[in-house]
């Protein structure tokens, strides 16, 4: 009898979730993004478990490496809800995030927490992006790149880049604060 009833309940159970999840069919998905949301769901955390803030901008891809997710936390990079917080700070879902990082501020809300680091597809669903768009590629000069095949540069274009660096009138090593070619006019060994 206990048997039976455990059946019924177990079945009881799967039909109130199955009401849960909605009338709707699912939609077609590619087999190998669905493949990648099942481990994205198999890396979150369990019930009651916190998702550290390094982690999950490293796990969706905010940044390359953990370690740098930690070193932003830790120079004021990164703000949750509009606060400085540590590389240990637990982040939710519904948490605003904003990160500092190459040049550009990333605003996301949390949607999804997970601990692994999963593929770009996947990693663009744990959050919704209220980012500015990037600056156009033109606007950034790029100082100092020189053509393919072009060779090493001469002294000329040497100081040249200096100059657009701003470091024109510095002394080199060996020049003994005058410009020049640092060569000596004088014998260099004695006869």
């Amino acid at each position: 009898m206990a048997v039976e009833d455990d059946e019924r309940d177990m079945d009881r159970d799967r039909d109130r979730d199955a009401g849960k999840a909605g009338a709707e069919p699912p939609a077609a998905v590619d087999p190998k993004i669905a493949a990648a949301v099942a481990a994205a769901e198999a890396a979150a955390p369990a019930n009651g478990e916190t998702v550290r803030i390094d982690s999950w901008i490293w796990a969706v891809r905010l940044v390359k490496t953990r370690s740098i997710g930690a070193a932003a936390c830790r120079g004021g990079h990164v703000r949750v809800n509009g606060e400085r917080v540590k590389p240990a700070h637990a982040v939710r879902v519904g948490d605003e995030v904003r990160l500092r990082h190459e040049g550009r501020e990333r605003i996301v809300v949390v949607t999804r927490l997970i601990r692994k680091r999963v593929g770009a597809p996947v990693a663009a669903q744990c959050y919704i992006d209220n980012s500015p768009p990037p600056p156009p590629r033109e606007a950034v000069a790029p100082i100092g790149v020189r053509d393919r095949g072009a060779g090493r540069p001469t002294k000329r274009d040497r100081r040249e880049l200096e100059r657009l660096r701003g470091l024109t009138g510095l002394p080199g090593p060996g020049t003994g604060g005058r410009e020049g070619s640092g060569r000596s006019k004088g014998r260099t060994r004695g006869r």
